[in-house]
């Protein structure tokens, strides 16, 4: 079908160069929910054949192909704010980055939050907030601070070490900073 040939392409761009998405569609007895039954397949690796979703993917499997259907499906419905909470569940390292540049592409036609814990993420928004809660044991509050250009440099540097004084994440966040700042350059180009 056209929309698991979309998502296969989308879903291979975020780090899973193999995957495969698959939509099985039988007929089924009329009901109030229609007369087919779709199932979900998918594979990530070569040489392994689609099998159903809950049994093939991984939670940052799942996490990249959820975002791949959001943004096929986003191009169809084309809605004006788009919120992701924590879709980036399970990825790490480079596929947090392919995550983060797809974020930022969208970010382009229309308004995304994101609710993360990956620097690789943070560092691609063109916002970052920083929630907090605290409890005094009777009641409990949230906090939201937007972090401006230094405390951002901290966060992510906290983000990545655990540490926002250590002088190695501190390089490491200006870099992945800059990162992000050339790639949403090149958008723009």
């Amino acid at each position: 079908t056209v929309l698991a040939d979309e998502v296969t392409v989308e879903v291979r761009g975020l780090a899973m160069p193999f995957a495969q998405f698959v939509l099985q569609i039988e007929e089924a007895e009329l009901s109030e929910t229609g007369a087919d039954r779709v199932e979900f397949l998918f594979t990530a690796n070569p040489g392994t054949p689609p099998v159903s979703l809950a049994q093939a993917a991984s939670g940052g499997e799942l996490s990249r192909l959820m975002l791949a259907l959001e943004v096929v499906l986003a191009d169809v419905a084309s809605p004006s704010v788009m919120v992701f909470d924590e879709v980036d569940a399970g990825v790490a390292g480079a596929a947090a980055i392919s995550v983060a540049q797809r974020l930022a592409k969208l970010a382009k036609s229309r308004q995304i939050l994101v609710v993360t814990h990956l620097p690789q993420i943070a560092a691609f928004a063109d916002q970052h907030f920083f929630v907090s809660k605290s409890s005094d044991g009777v009641t409990t509050s949230t906090d939201v601070q937007e972090l401006l250009p230094e405390s951002r440099r901290l966060e992510v540097a906290r983000m990545l070490a655990g540490l926002e004084s250590s002088v190695s994440a501190k390089a490491h966040s200006e870099e992945l900073l800059d990162l992000a700042k050339k790639y949403k350059e090149s958008l723009n180009a």
